[in-house]
Formats: C-alpha cells, sequence, structure tokens
C-alpha cells in the first residue's frame, strides 16, 4: 500500500468531520432499534470494509455531539459481556436534520462533481 501524505490525510480527516454526522443519523435513522458504537462501527465498516473513513476512535465524539444538540437520544443498559453500552436512537429533531442535510448533501456533491469534471 502507498505512503498516504500528510496533505492527504489531512483532507481525509476534515471531509470526514462534515460528512459523519449525516452517516450516523442516516444508519440510526435506517434502524429499527437503537445501537450502541460498536455495533454502529462494525456496521460502518461491513459497508466499505476497503474504505475507511470513520475510525471507532471518532465516532464516539460525533454520537455525543448529537446527542448534545438533540437529534439522538441514548439510554446506558447494563452488559452480560462487559461494561454497560450506550444505545443510540435518533430523535424527530434528528429525523428533521437528517432531511435537510441529505438535500444539502446532494447539492454540494452535484456542485462537487460538476467542478472536479470540469
Amino acid at each position: 500500500m502507498t505512503e498516504i501524505s500528510s496533505h492527504t490525510r489531512k483532507f481525509q480527516k476534515e471531509l470526514n468531520a462534515g460528512t459523519s454526522s449525516l452517516i450516523l443519523l442516516s444508519v440510526l435513522s435506517r434502524s429499527k432499534e437503537s445501537m450502541y458504537g460498536y455495533q454502529i462501527a462494525k456496521m460502518l465498516e461491513e459497508s466499505g470494509p476497503d474504505i475507511p473513513m470513520m475510525k471507532q476512535g471518532t465516532l464516539y465524539p460525533v454520537l455525543r455531539s448529537l446527542e448534545e444538540n438533540g437529534l439522538l437520544e441514548s439510554t446506558v443498559e447494563p452488559s452480560v459481556s462487559g461494561p454497560p453500552r450506550r444505545y443510540y436512537k435518533i430523535t424527530s429533531d434528528g429525523r428533521e436534520a437528517l432531511k435537510e442535510w441529505n438535500e444539502i448533501w446532494k447539492i454540494t456533491k452535484k456542485f462537487v462533481d460538476a467542478n472536479l469534471k470540469g
């Protein structure tokens, strides 16, 4: 595998910061049940195993931020196999934000694609 430049790592980090919330709201909006962080991380990993877009270490701060902003809510439940787990689910405000952010993403993607093609 080729060495990734520091410029590329920085760009990827900034790009991920802007899309992580959108992705997490989308994943949780499609889930019938609340999900805990590791479960979400594994699901994301399986959806694009060759494209490591979101590391587990960055997942939890984004989940906390979404919860602080009222877009997610969580409950802590005991775990049979270890420490208690925090389960997240999307709120009605989160669903509304997801609709709005999805529209912004479509417009942004169209703009970026058009300009990259020249």
